[in-house]
């Protein structure tokens, strides 16, 4: 069978599940995956045949797809900042969102790049933040925390490929009293989807992504931003900084919570769909 007709076929499955723009992309995710080739190769190859075992394995993603497991774990990696990350189910899918929080780091970073030496990162996952950050911050050690020992044999791998020095440590964060040392900068995206906000959630996250690293309970919905703060207020130097990605309908909330426990220049950004999803904040310089 020709590529292009199967092209037809496999986005028509798919439309009833995806829309067409996302069926698409779903296909030339595949194509890159399993032919190693783009959109423009296929349009300047138009008579490509897939042989009998190359339609079997498209066959399987496509009902796995059917399934709405999410393609990233199909072919067990994804692609963040500019790196390439495994993923299974033991880690969330690194978003486009958390990128930008990346980048808001960076940008901040190239400011004051001399003034920090000491990251950590809270509920790492797949590594995806401490690993960009060390890989375009050579100079500064990065550590990372995860309660999860798999997602952190994940994370471990990654910092591995992506041939970075991250320190790893697992811990569950809300029995940690102290970080052990000052440290300059903290961050973390944990978990912050409130149960009340499941009639929210895509089946292919639902139903694949791990819940430990997504659901809070209703009524503390803020449990690790305020254990994190604590830490922080604790662990950090003086000014210090803190960033968090949180839930976009708590933005308000979390610069109240900073605000009573001392924190200042807090700053809320919205992603760039429009919602408040990151926020920084400074411990005081009391000297």
């Amino acid at each position: 069978m020709l590529i292009k007709n199967y092209r037809i076929s496999f986005i028509e499955q798919l439309t009833p599940i995806y829309d067409a723009v996302e069926a698409e992309s779903l296909f030339y995710l595949a194509l890159q995956h399993y032919h190693q080739l783009r959109r423009v190769d296929l349009a300047m190859q138009p008579d490509l045949v897939l042989t009998a075992a190359e339609l079997e394995n498209w066959q399987q993603m496509l009902e796995k797809l059917k399934q709405e497991v999410p393609i990233q774990y199909i072919i067990g990696k994804t692609s963040f900042y500019g790196l390439e990350f495994e993923v299974n189910p033991n880690v969330l899918i690194p978003r486009q969102e958390t990128e930008e929080l990346v980048d808001w780091m960076l940008s901040d970073l190239e400011i004051n790049a001399n003034a920090v030496s000491d990251i950590i990162d809270i509920g790492t996952g797949s590594g995806c933040i401490a690993i960009s950050l060390a890989k375009n911050l050579p100079h500064i050690k990065v550590s990372a925390i995860d309660i999860s020992e798999k997602a952190l044999e994940v994370a471990k791998r990654n910092a591995t490929y992506n041939a970075v020095a991250v320190d790893f440590l697992q811990q569950n964060i809300l029995q940690v009293d102290d970080l052990g040392r000052q440290i300059d900068l903290i961050v973390s995206n944990p978990p912050y989807v409130r149960n009340l906000e499941k009639a929210e959630i895509r089946k292919n996250v639902l139903e694949h992504e791990p819940h430990l690293a997504l659901f809070v309970a209703d009524d503390d919905a803020l449990i690790f931003y305020r254990k994190i703060a604590v830490l922080a207020m604790k662990n950090l130097k003086a000014s210090g900084k803190l960033y968090f990605e949180i839930n976009q309908y708590l933005g308000n909330e979390m610069i109240h919570l900073l605000e009573k426990m001392g924190f200042v220049n807090i700053e809320l950004r919205k992603d760039i769909y429009g919602n408040d999803r990151m926020i920084r904040a400074a411990k005081p310089n009391y000297s």
